[in-house]
């Protein structure tokens, strides 16, 4: 398995090209799971409207899972990238080790968390006494099996930041194909219903995690992985690093729990399944949105971590232009199909009119605002990739934080569906404070770095 970039010396356009694709499509393929998992849910017999509601409440436990993975794959990737620039590869090993301890350790304390609270949690975050029996059932099989999830997504990063962008789609790509052929299996052909579903996607993801264990323990790979050396000042900067892509993600899914409580509450007993049922179908359509978009912007931190550790300051200028460039064009793409395409995707989750017609019309004010995201990505993921995690954060966080007040307070007065408006609002009016950040901080920060010794001696 030959390098497939060289991060430090081939061309910016093309390199960008390289590792953004493969990595888009990677998290592309990602959302399947959770997609496929409810398209064919949505399509049991009598019981799908009903089931594909519970399988939406368990949205935002699968999406917290996630995020541990992030904090640890995503944090740890980034400074191992800047060692490889800087030229310590002993030190880059050490923090693949630590990583990987770290994301065995915290799996197996939230699958103990999870089985023990799911009942509370899941009925606190939208459940109602109709769709909670099928969240319980999808939720207790995912969780069983979240070592693989939770190792397979964070040991996937140490991949990708060595520059093998395309064994990094594999792991996913692998994952997600066996899930499309194994969910009609186990929830037609056997006749397992919701459980069905959870059983195809654990197993999809216990291959993923065998691959991406035999690709890291390989002799062709720059950085393979070890066990030994544990140093809980490389775990400390790790988890620094790591926690904005965590704070997005874990908030995203604290946000899809208000979403729904708000759903259910404005929407009644009459219409508050369908209203949650509803944003399930909208947050799967957003998601094809965001995580391509993750995928690119986190996808390319390898190459502004390991110029920003060699000190090649206008690569990094470079990547910023490319990958802003890139990202524009795929949210510009998206938002015009999910304005005037919307119905196709709908359709595949569910045939029933009330539904299809709320959906659309959600679909179409929660991606008004996709565009600018673009910004609000490359900005949050760039500051990170550079070594300043806590501005990263700040961002992150203020983006969150004014979704979560107007989700709470629009439907106030506007009822219901007035929670959807909170999405696109919150997307612009950050998105502007994001960039207005980075113009005003990238200048200062790279020339910091030319004068400064090699971070990673200070770990």
């Amino acid at each position: 398995m030959a390098r497939a970039n060289d991060l430090g010396h081939d061309p910016i356009g093309r390199l960008v090209l390289r590792l953004a694709i493969p990595s888009m499509l990677a998290q592309l393929v990602n959302v399947l799971y959770s997609i496929v998992d409810r398209m064919y849910i949505g399509n049991i017999p009598v019981i799908g409207d009903t089931a594909l509601a519970g399988a939406g409440v368990c949205g935002p436990i699968v999406t917290l899972i996630s995020s541990f993975a992030m904090l640890v794959g995503v944090g740890g990737g980034p400074l191992m990238a800047i060692s490889m620039g800087a030229g310590d590869m002993a030190h880059a090993k050490k923090i693949l080790a630590n990583c990987a301890m770290m994301l065995a350790v915290l799996s197996l304390a939230l699958t103990g968390i999870m089985l023990a609270c799911r009942e509370p949690m899941l009925m606190a975050f939208g459940a109602s006494e109709a769709t909670f029996p099928y969240a319980d059932e999808y939720l207790t099989v995912y969780v069983c099996g979240s070592l693989f999830a939770v190792l397979s997504v964070g040991l996937n990063q140490f991949i990708i930041c060595q520059g093998f962008s395309g064994m990094g789609m594999a792991t996913v790509l692998i994952g997600a194909v066996l899930n499309i052929v194994l969910d009609p299996v186990f929830i037609f052909a056997l006749n397992m219903g919701v459980k069905g579903a959870a059983i195809a996607t654990v197993l999809s993801q216990a291959a993923g995690f065998v691959f991406v264990v035999c690709v890291l323990l390989g002799k062709k790979i720059h950085v393979r992985l070890s066990f030994g050396g544990y140093d809980w000042r490389v775990m400390r900067r790790v988890l620094l690093y790591g926690l904005s892509p965590f704070v997005i993600t874990a908030t995203d899914s604290i946000l899809l729990i208000v979403l729904n409580t708000v759903l259910q509450r404005y929407g009644g007993a009459e219409m508050g399944d369908t209203y949650v049922t509803c944003a399930t179908i909208v947050q799967s359509c957003m998601q094809i949105i965001t995580m391509p978009l993750v995928g690119l912007t986190g996808g390319t931190q390898p190459i502004l971590s390991f110029n920003y550790g060699a000190k090649q300051i206008d690569r990094i200028k470079r990547t910023y232009v490319w990958v802003f460039g890139v990202g524009l064009v795929f949210t510009t793409a998206m938002f015009l199909v999910s304005q005037f395409a919307g119905g196709v995707f709908v359709s595949i989750f569910t045939r029933n009119p009330e539904q299809v017609s709320l959906s659309v019309w959600g679909i179409r004010v929660f991606t008004l605002g996709v565009i600018p995201l673009a910004l609000q990505y490359e900005v949050v993921d760039g500051f990170t990739a550079l070594g300043v995690p806590k501005l990263a954060v700040t961002l992150s966080l203020g983006r969150k934080l004014l979704y979560f007040m107007l989700t709470i307070l629009i439907p106030l007065w506007a009822g219901a569906a007035g929670a959807f408006y909170a999405e696109p609002v919150s997307d612009v009016l950050c998105a502007a404070v994001s960039f207005t950040v980075y113009l005003l901080v990238i200048g200062r920060l790279l020339r910091e770095r030319e004068i400064m010794p090699d971070p990673t001696r200070t770990l």
